[in-house]
C-alpha cells in the first residue's frame, strides 16, 4: 500500500548517498542468524562425502601395493567427482539464496522523496519507513506520526494485549518496549491496525530484538517425512554394505590369501552399496523444485509445502483478487431503490438524482487513493463531474474515522468552505451504514431487497451516508454524527480468464476447489456459476456458519463449496472441520485474522501482492501474482517434483544392485575380479548427474493431473516401487554376470571379460536411466521427449566409454583390453535385453490398465 501525496508531503528521506554512507558505517539491518556457505564451506562438505573418503581410501591401499598409475587415477577421479559434487552443491545454494532473497520482508520507505519498497535487511539508521496494519516493524524507530496505530510487543514484552502508539515530541528517547501512548516501535513487533510514519533509530544487532538475536541460532527446523525416509534407506543401505564389506574382506583373504586386495575387494563393495545420491538428490530436487514452482509466481517458503502439493484434496480460496482480478469497475448506481447502470464508454450524462452518491462516495476516499474501490470511484467522478460543484480539490480533510471490526465503515470529515461547518461522508458495508444511520426496519428491509438484487448480478456493494457537523470538537465515534443515508455503489469485479480452465483441471485432478468471500450470497453464487464451481447453488454464511457445531459443519461442508459472509476468523472452522474429515487442505488468505487458518491447514497460502507479511509468515506458500491458476500450477509441479523424485530413488536402487552384484559374485565363487575401485568411481560419474539432473529435468507425465491426489503417507520407496526396482536390478544384473562367465567360457582371458561385463553394465545403466523417465511412455516417446540433460549424459557417457576402451594410456588403467565392433553390438544388445521386459510392461499397461500399475 502506498501512502499519499498529503502524508508525505515535505518529508525527503536519505539520500542514495547517505544510505551508501550509513550501510558503510553500521552494516545491514539483521540479526545473528545462520550463516550462509561460502564456497570454502561448501568444498569442505564435499570432500567429507563417505564416497570421496573410500575412494580416497583405495587410493592409498593401491599406493601400498605399488599401483602409482592406479593411485593417481584413483585422485584424479577424486577431483572430478569433487567438482560435480561441488557444481551441483553450489548451484543449489545460489538457488536457495535467490529464494531466501525473494522470500525476504519488505519494507516502504522515503528515499529521495519517492516512496520505495525495499528488502528489510537494507533499511539504515535515519531511514524514513512506512508501515500499515499486518506489518512487522523492521526496525526501532519514533513514530513521526500515526493514525490509529496498535502494535502487538509480546514477542519482546510477553504481554498479549496491542499497545497504542502516539507521535513523538522530539524531546523523549527511546525506553524499553511496553507500555500505552509512547513513541517508540520494535523491530520484529507486529502492526495489528493503523498506519504510521517512522524514522528508523537502531537496526541489527543493536535493536531490542537484535539483543536477544544469538537465541535465534538455536532454531532450527524439523526434518520433512521425505528427508527422515531417505535418511531410513541410506541407513539400512550403510549397515548391508558394512556387512557384506566385511564379508568380502573375509571370504577373499580367507580362500586368495591376499588380505590387503581383500580390504580393497571389501572399499569397492562398500562404494557400490553406498546410496550416497539419497540426500544429495532430495537436496536438489527440493530446492530446484521451489526455484521452478517461484517460476510459476509462487514462492515456497517451507519445503514441506512440496511434499503435501500433490496429496491435496481441497483448494479453499478467496473470491477477490485470487478468482477476479481485483479491478473494481463502477457500474450500477442506487438511490432511493432505482438504478442506474454506468458506462464510461458511452457519453451519456449522469442523472442528476445520482450526483450526491457519487461526490460523497469520493469524499469518503482518499484523494490520492491506492485501494481499488476508490480509485474506480474517483476515475467515474472525474469522468462525469469534473469542473462541477461535486468536485471538490481544494477541501481539507480534518480527520478519518477508520474501519473497526465493530463497524466496518470509515468517515472522511472534511473542512467546509465556510470554515464555519465540517462535512462528514462515510461509506462501507452496507449494515454498517445502515447502522450510522440508525435504520428502522422497514428502511433496512428495503436496503436489503437491493442488496439481494444487485448481488444477484455479481456485484459488490457499498454504501454511502453523509453528515455535517459544526466547527467545535470532533466526537471519539462515527454513531456520534447524524447521518443521511446517500445510496449504494454497485461494483463489478471481474473473473480471471484463466480461472474456469484451472479450476477444469483440479476437478480433473480430483481436487476439490470451495470459494470462501466476504461478499454476498448472491454475488458469491454468480461467480461461483461463472467459474464453473460444482454445486454453486448451495451457499453458507458467516451467521449460519456462527450457529453450527463442529458436527453439523462436518457434515454440512461434504457438499458446500460456496462460503459467503464469511469474517476472517471463521476460516479457521471451515480448514478444521475439513481436516477433520480427513482432507488435506490449501488455504489462502492475506490479512492479519487469516494467519490462524493459513497456520492450521496443511498448505497455507498467503497473497503476495495484497497480503500482509503475518498472513505471509504464517503461510508454507505466498503466491506473487494473487492468480488462482498459479495454485494449480504449483499443484501441478508438486505432483510432478514427487513423480521425479521417486524415479530417481528407484533408478539409484536398481542400478546399485548389479554393481554391487559384481563386486560381490566373482568374490563369493572365486572368479577374476570385475569391478574395482575406478570402475565404480567411472560409474558415479553418470549416476550423480542423471540422477540429481536428467531426473528433476523430467517433464510430468501426461496423466498427471488425471489421476487423484496421493495419499500424503505414501512411501516414496514402496513395496511396489521396491520390487520393480529389485526386478530392473537383478535383471541387469544376471544379463552382465551372464556375459562375463559367458567371456571366461570362450576363454576369452581377464581383461576381456571384465571389459566385456563393464560395457554391458554402462550400457544397460543408460537403458535404465532412460526407461525410468517415464513409467507411461515408451523407449521412443522418451527419446523424443526435450530433456536436454539426457542427451549430454549419455553423450558424456559413451565418450568417456569409449575413450578408456580405445586410448591405450586409459586402457591399462582400467586393466581393460580392446573390443571389436562385433563385441560392442553384442553388449549393446545385452544391455537391452536386460530390460526390454520392462518396456513390455508399459506397453501392456498403456493398453488394460487405465490406472498405471507403476504407481
Amino acid at each position: 500500500m502506498m501512502f499519499s501525496g498529503k502524508e508525505i508531503k515535505n518529508i525527503k528521506g536519505l539520500s542514495a548517498r547517505e544510505v551508501s554512507e550509513r550501510l558503510c558505517q553500521y552494516g545491514y539491518n539483521e540479526i545473528p542468524s545462520q550463516k550462509r556457505r561460502n564456497v570454502f564451506l561448501i568444498f569442505f562438505h564435499v570432500i567429507k562425502e563417505p564416497m570421496l573418503l573410500l575412494l580416497i581410501g583405495s587410493g592409498t591401499i593401491y599406493f601400498f601395493l605399488g599401483e602409482q598409475k592406479d593411485a593417481l587415477m584413483l585422485l584424479s577421479f577424486v577431483m572430478v567427482v569433487v567438482g560435480i559434487t561441488f557444481y551441483q552443491e553450489r548451484k543449489t545454494e545460489r538457488t536457495l539464496e535467490a529464494l531466501r532473497d525473494l522470500s525476504s520482508p519488505r519494507a516502504l520507505v522515503i528515499r529521495d522523496g519517492e516512496q520505495k519498497r525495499i528488502a528489510g535487511r537494507e533499511i539504515v539508521k535515519d531511514d524514513i519507513i512506512m508501515i500499515r496494519e499486518g506489518d512487522r516493524v523492521p526496525a526501532d524507530a519514533v513514530v513521526l506520526s500515526c493514525s490509529n496505530l496498535l502494535v502487538d510487543e509480546s514477542l519482546l514484552t510477553g504481554e498479549s494485549v496491542p499497545v497504542c502508539k502516539s507521535d513523538w515530541d522530539g524531546k523523549g528517547i527511546s525506553r524499553r518496549p511496553g507500555g500505552e501512548d509512547l513513541p517508540f516501535v520494535y523491530s520484529g513487533t507486529l502492526v495489528v491496525s493503523g498506519r504510521g510514519i517512522l524514522k528508523v533509530t537502531s537496526i541489527g544487532v543493536h535493536t531490542e530484538m537484535g539483543k536477544i538475536g544469538k537465541a535465534l541460532q538455536g532454531i532450527h527446523e524439523e526434518d520433512t517425512l521425505l528427508k527422515k525416509e531417505t535418511g531410513k534407506i541410506v541407513r539400512n543401505f550403510s549397515i548391508a554394505g558394512t556387512i557384506l564389506c566385511l564379508l568380502v574382506i573375509i571370504i577373499y583373504g580367507l580362500t586368495r590369501g591376499n588380505w590387503l586386495n581383500g580390504i580393497l575387494s571389501g572399499l569397492t563393495l562398500s562404494m557400490a552399496m553406498l546410496p550416497e545420491e539419497f540426500p544429495v538428490v532430495l537436496i536438489i530436487f527440493l530446492t530446484l523444485g521451489a526455484w521452478r514452482i517461484s517460476k510459476s509466481k509462487v514462492l515456497t517458503r517451507r519445503a514441506p509445502a512440496i511434499e503435501t502439493l500433490g496429496a491435496a484434496t481441497v483448494l479453499c480460496t478467496d473470491k477477490t483478487g485470487t478468482l477476479t482480478l481485483n479491478s473494481m469497475y463502477l457500474t450500477t448506481l442506487c438511490v432511493d431503490g432505482v438504478y442506474y447502470d454506468v458506462d464510461t464508454k458511452k457519453i451519456d450524462l449522469l442523472p442528476e438524482i445520482v450526483h450526491d452518491l457519487v461526490e460523497y462516495g469520493i469524499l469518503a476516499s482518499q484523494k490520492d487513493p491506492f485501494d481499488p474501490v476508490e480509485k474506480e470511484v474517483k476515475r467515474l467522478g472525474e469522468f462525469y463531474l469534473s469542473g462541477s460543484e461535486h468536485i471538490h480539490n481544494n477541501w481539507r480533510i480534518i480527520k478519518e474515522y477508520p474501519l473497526s471490526k465493530q463497524l466496518l465503515a470509515l468517515s472522511h470529515v472534511w473542512e467546509s468552505p465556510d470554515k464555519c461547518n465540517y462535512v462528514i461522508s462515510a461509506k462501507g458495508s452496507p449494515e454498517a451504514i445502515a447502522d450510522l444511520c440508525h435504520f428502522n426496519q422497514l428502511q433496512q428491509n428495503e436496503m436489503k431487497a437491493c442488496i439481494e438484487d444487485m448481488s444477484r448480478r455479481g456485484l459488490r456493494v457499498l454504501g454511502v451516508a453523509r453528515s455535517s457537523f459544526k466547527k467545535m470538537d470532533l466526537p471519539d465515534v462515527q454513531h456520534d454524527f447524524v447521518f443521511e443515508f446517500v445510496g449504494l455503489l454497485g461494483f463489478i469485479d471481474p473473473v480471471r480468464e484463466t480461472v474456469t480452465d484451472s479450476i477444469r483441471e483440479a476437478y480433473e485432478a480430483g481436487i476439490r476447489v470451495i470459494m470462501i468471500t466476504g461478499d454476498y450470497p448472491g454475488t458469491a453464487i454468480y461467480i461461483a456459476k461463472q467459474i464453473g464451481l460444482k454445486n454453486s447453488e448451495q451457499c453458507i454464511t458467516g451467521p449460519e456458519l456462527e450457529k453450527m457445531d463442529a458436527l453439523q459443519l462436518r457434515d454440512r461442508i461434504k457438499t458446500i463449496n460456496v462460503f459467503a459472509r464469511v469474517v476472517p476468523e471463521q476460516k479457521l472452522l471451515i480448514v478444521n472441520a475439513l481436516k477433520a474429515n480427513g482432507e488435506i487442505v490449501a488455504m489462502t488468505g492475506d490479512g492479519v485474522n487469516d494467519a490462524p487458518a493459513l497456520k492450521a491447514a496443511n498448505i497455507g497460502i498467503a497473497m503476495g501482492d495484497r497480503g500482509t507479511d503475518v498472513a505471509r509468515e504464517a503461510s508454507a506458500l505466498v503466491l506473487l501474482n494473487d492468480d488462482f491458476s498459479s495454485i494449480v500450477q504449483a499443484v501441478k509441479l508438486g505432483r510432478r517434483i514427487f513423480d521425479n523424485l521417486k524415479k530417481a530413488i528407484a533408478y539409484i536402487f536398481a542400478i546399485h544392485v548389479p554393481i554391487a552384484g559384481m563386486s560381490f559374485l566373482p568374490v563369493l565363487f572365486h572368479l577374476p575380479i570385475v569391478l574395482l575401485p575406478a570402475h565404480i568411481a567411472f560409474l558415479e560419474l553418470i549416476i550423480d548427474p542423471a540422477c540429481s539432473i536428467v531426473f528433476e529435468a523430467c517433464p510430468d507425465e501426461k496423466n498427471i493431473m488425471n489421476r487423484p491426489p496421493r495419499n500424503l503417507h505414501e512411501a516414496l520407496f514402496n513395496r511396489k516401487t521396491f520390487i520393480f526396482s529389485l526386478l530392473q536390478g537383478l535383471s541387469i544384473l544376471v544379463v552382465v554376470f551372464s556375459v562375463f562367465l559367458f567371456a571366461l567360457y570362450l576363454k576369452k582371458g581377464e581383461f576381456e571379460a571384465r571389459t566385456l561385463a563393464f560395457v554391458t553394465l554402462v550400457f544397460a545403466n543408460v537403458m535404465l536411466i532412460m526407461m525410468n523417465l517415464s513409467w507411461s511412455k515408451n523407449l521412443m516417446g522418451i527419446v523424443k521427449s526435450r530433456n536436454q540433460a539426457l542427451g549430454w549424459v549419455v553423450f558424456g557417457a559413451l565418450l568417456a566409454l569409449g575413450l578408456v576402451i580405445y586410448v591405450p594410456i586409459l586402457r591399462n588403467l582400467f586393466h581393460f583390453s580392446e573390443l571389436s565392433l562385433a563385441d560392442i553390438i553384442f553388449a549393446l544388445a545385452s544391455g537391452m535385453v536386460s530390460l526390454a521386459w520392462f518396456e513390455g510392461l508399459k506397453a501392456i499397461n498403456k493398453k488394460f490398465f487405465p490406472v498405471s500399475v507403476f504407481k
